[in-house]
């Protein structure tokens, strides 16, 4: 089975879903390979896929670095 590329209204769909957003602002979906999609507010930015693997090596470095700051304080 050939899984095809999702278009532009897919995204939007996901994008708008409330499902998607945990808290209003984590999102996590499985479907969107996308890392980094727009925010829920989009001319804020992006923010991370949850639900992409490679999110974790994005986050942990930064969650490390700030453990390390607290630590070394």
């Amino acid at each position: 089975m050939k899984s095809e590329k999702p278009t532009q209204e897919d995204y939007d769909n996901w994008h708008k879903d409330p499902k998607k957003w945990y808290l209003c602002f984590f999102y996590y979906n499985p479907k969107d390979k996308r890392l980094l999609p727009p925010k829920r507010i989009e001319w804020m930015g992006y923010t991370l896929n949850l639900a992409n693997p490679y999110s974790v090596l994005l986050l942990l470095p930064l969650v490390i670095i700030i453990a390390l700051v607290f630590l070394l304080k």
